[in-house]
């Protein structure tokens, strides 16, 4: 079986999220954390969480980047136990059963973007349109097949059908998390 960890392959996810996931944590899609948020009301850096950001489950921080790993059924149970006490803890879920029945929706969802190879990266676009919570994901590996991941040594992108309506300006994030 595969899951999604958070990977980091410059510092930027430092910058342009309020609490970047750590390398390494198991992660999951995220869009549950706006469910209850008009989007059209978020600025600065929750607006980059929502607009690019998978969920790193242990400490809630934000990863622009998450990598496909292989993963026990060990693994997969304790993400599920993990995102559960969260749930339950960090979003008001009534109890543990609820709180786990929405875990394993989420660990699942994330699961099914594992089509992919193991080491292939993958990112998200999160949109809110007509109502309704839109995410297209991509997937980026490299040309040669699986190689040690290194920044800007990706080729191929798949999943480039819809193109962002927005870009990232990181220079300016900087400029403004320096005043």
């Amino acid at each position: 079986m595969k899951l999604l960890r958070t990977i980091r392959l410059d510092p930027s996810d430092t910058f342009v999220f309020e609490r970047a996931a750590e390398p390494g944590e198991w992660a999951v899609a995220g869009g549950f954390v706006f469910s209850d948020t008009d989007p059209a009301s978020l600025q600065g850096k929750a607006r980059t969480a929502f607009r690019a950001g998978f969920l790193g489950v242990d400490s809630l921080g934000w990863s622009t980047l998450v990598q496909i790993v292989d993963a026990s059924t060990e693994d997969r149970a304790n993400l599920v136990n993990a995102l559960a006490q969260r749930l339950m803890r960090n979003f008001g879920a009534p109890d543990l059963e609820t709180a786990r029945a929405a875990a394993e929706e989420e660990v699942s969802f994330s699961e099914a973007l594992c089509t992919h190879p193991s080491d292939t990266l993958i990112a998200v676009h999160r949109s809110f349109e007509n109502g309704e919570l839109r995410e297209a994901f991509r997937s980026l590996q490299h040309r040669g097949g699986p190689k040690p991941l290194r920044a800007f040594s990706f080729m191929e992108v798949e999943g480039e059908e819809e193109e962002p309506d927005e870009t990232i300006d990181l220079m300016n994030l900087v400029r403004e998390n320096s005043k």
